[in-house]
C-alpha cells in the first residue's frame, strides 16, 4: 500500500509540475532567432517570443533544445508544449500540427558560389545540378518538388550545408533569405546570395492540434508585441544587421506581414 502512495504522489507532483510550466521545442542553431549564447543559454528572438507567452499564461518556460527534424513528433507526443524554430506554416505541415497567426514573412532564396554559372532559380533545373538542402526544411521540400533532374544533398547542419557552397562542392543551397544574407556575409570572397524568393513563406507558433485555448493565447500575445512595438525593439536587440541589409536591398523586413 505504501508503494501505491508513493507512486500516487509522485505522478501526482509529476503532474502539478507539468502544469506550471510551458515546455517550448526549438533547434537553437539559427541565430538571431535561437541559438546558444556565450554563456550557454538558449537565446535569440523566438525565445524573448516564448518567454513572453510564458508571462501571458502566467507558467514559467522551459526550452527544450532539438534537432528540427525531430520538433514536430516532440510536439505531437506531448514532448514539447510549443514549437518555436523558425518554423514555416506549411500544408504538409497543417495536416500534422496546428499552427498560431504568422509573426514572419521571408522567402526562399539561394547561395551559390562566386564562380557559379547560377544566375537565378531558372538555373536550377538544367539537369544534373548538385543542390544542397538542410534536412527537413521547406528549402529541401521546394527542391524535391521543383527540380526532379538534381541531385539533392540533405544535410543535418547550416554549417555543413555553407561549406558545400563555400567549397563550390554544389551548385547551390536553397534556405531563407536571412539566413543565405548572413552565410553570404560572412563569406563574401567565395559566395553570392540570389536574394529574389523561390516563394515567400510565413513562420509561425507550432501547436498540437486541438488545443483552441493556447492557440487563441498564443495569437493574443502576437498581436500585442505586433502593436506595442515589442517586435521592433527584438529586431533593434537581435537583427539590426540584417534589417540594414534588407534596407539596402530594397527587400520588405521580417515583420512586415502585409
Amino acid at each position: 500500500m505504501l508503494r501505491y502512495l508513493a507512486l500516487s504522489l509522485l505522478l501526482t507532483l509529476c503532474a502539478c509540475t507539468r502544469s506550471n510550466k510551458l515546455i517550448i521545442g526549438t533547434d537553437a542553431t539559427y541565430p538571431p532567432f535561437e541559438f546558444v549564447d556565450a554563456a550557454g543559454q538558449i537565446s535569440g528572438v523566438d525565445i524573448e517570443v516564448g518567454r513572453e507567452i510564458g508571462k501571458a499564461l502566467g507558467k514559467e518556460v522551459e526550452f527544450r533544445n532539438i534537432n528540427f527534424d525531430g520538433l514536430i513528433t516532440a510536439l505531437r507526443t506531448g514532448s514539447v508544449d510549443l514549437v518555436l524554430s523558425s518554423m514555416t506554416a506549411t500544408p504538409e505541415r497543417r495536416q500534422s500540427i496546428d499552427f498560431s497567426e504568422p509573426y514572419v514573412k521571408t522567402g526562399l532564396a539561394i547561395l551559390v558560389a562566386k564562380g557559379s554559372k547560377v544566375q537565378s532559380a531558372a538555373d536550377l533545373k538544367t539537369p544534373g545540378r548538385k543542390i544542397v538542402v538542410r534536412l527537413g526544411t521547406t528549402g529541401e521540400t521546394w527542391a524535391r518538388e521543383n527540380l526532379k533532374d538534381a541531385k539533392i544533398i540533405a544535410l543535418d547542419a547550416d554549417v555543413s550545408c555553407v561549406m558545400e557552397v563555400v567549397n563550390a562542392s554544389v551548385d547551390a543551397w536553397i534556405y531563407d533569405q536571412l539566413s543565405i544574407m548572413n552565410h553570404h556575409a560572412k563569406h563574401p570572397e567565395t559566395t553570392r546570395a540570389l536574394l529574389s524568393p523561390l516563394r515567400e513563406e510565413v513562420w509561425a507558433v507550432g501547436l498540437k492540434k486541438g488545443n483552441e485555448e493556447l492557440k487563441t493565447k498564443v495569437n493574443e500575445v502576437l498581436a500585442r508585441m505586433r502593436s506595442d512595438g515589442s517586435f521592433t525593439q527584438l529586431a533593434e536587440r537581435f537583427m539590426a544587421k540584417e534589417k540594414a541589409m534588407m534596407n539596402a536591398q530594397g527587400l520588405p523586413f521580417v515583420f512586415e506581414l502585409k
